[in-house]
């Protein structure tokens, strides 16, 4: 039913499934809808959270299939997330009598956007996140793994409305990691976009925007170092595969800079990163909370 890829981390180069986070956008869409017809959330100046959300996350899945199917540049992949900001800024301004346009930051404190919230900010957290959570990945579980870390740090701290509106997808995306992290499935792109796009969109939605901004400096980490080693050196990330560790030669991402002249198995590079996650991620919940 669904395209198979070899997995080049494996022994043999098994095939592997692929695309399957589309089942993640048909189940989460369904979900948010159902959410909507039953009441669960009540909509605040005749604009739907749970509409907003099924909308953001359908953008993110049909960018991430396109880019599954045409395999899209860089340069043209960046801005495509701008377009799914758009049902995000009209849930701003239609609440903008409750919705804060301020960020907190630490060592820096607050700062007042105002009206540049909605048209610059809004748009800048979906383009980031999503493009973040989508760098970080190429290892079997740490495209799943690490934004369902910061989804949970999230939810934890959010209302219980929103709780119960990100109960479904969590779960469903978490048995997607499940499989994922055992090499039996690949989320592919339209999975990866589809959940930064879940990760950004429910930050604005529940005003986590400091602890989404503390959550992914891990993966911004991981983006700049792969931006700027394609930018001036010309060169992409990678790591080699002895048939049981991987190893790397140069520091040009995440993976590559844990993995320098230090071989470690797959299992073990993305169990140290998702460690990584969830501290930054335990640092943006603490943060909330104070």
């Amino acid at each position: 039913m669904f395209p198979k890829v070899p997995d080049q981390h494996k022994p043999g180069n098994p095939l592997i499934p692929w695309g399957l986070g589309v089942l993640y956008v048909l189940f989460t869409t369904v979900y948010l809808f159902l959410m909507y017809f039953l009441k669960i959330d009540s909509a605040l100046n005749g604009v739907s959270a749970s509409l907003t959300l099924a909308v953001c996350v359908l953008f993110g899945g049909f960018m991430g299939l396109l880019d599954d199917w045409m395999d899209l540049k860089w340069r043209y992949k960046a801005f495509m997330p701008l377009v799914a900001a758009l049902p995000l800024m009209y849930y701003a301004i239609a609440n903008q009598d409750i919705v804060r346009t301020s960020i907190s930051l630490p060592f820096i404190g607050l700062i007042n956007f105002d009206g540049w919230y909605y048209f610059l900010v809004i748009p800048l957290i979906v383009m980031i996140i999503t493009n973040t959570i989508n760098m970080l990945g190429g290892l079997n579980g740490l495209e799943t793994v690490c934004p369902a870390i910061i989804i949970i740090g999230l939810t934890a701290v959010s209302s219980q409305t929103t709780q119960i509106l990100m109960a479904g997808p969590l779960i469903f995306w978490l048995i997607l990691a499940y499989f994922n992290m055992r090499g039996k499935i690949f989320v592919g792109n339209t999975g990866s976009f589809a959940i930064g796009l879940t990760v950004a969109s429910f930050a604005v939605v529940t005003d986590l925007k400091s602890s989404l901004l503390i959550s992914v400096l891990p993966s911004v980490f991981n983006s700049v170092l792969i931006l700027l080693t394609v930018f001036f050196v010309r060169k992409k990330a990678s790591v080699t595969f002895d048939g049981k560790k991987l190893l790397s030669e140069h520091r040009r991402s995440l993976v590559t800079l844990i993995t320098y002249n230090c071989p470690m198995t797959e299992h073990q590079v993305v169990a140290l990163i998702s460690a990584v996650v969830a501290i930054f991620t335990a640092f943006g919940v603490l943060y909330q909370l104070l």
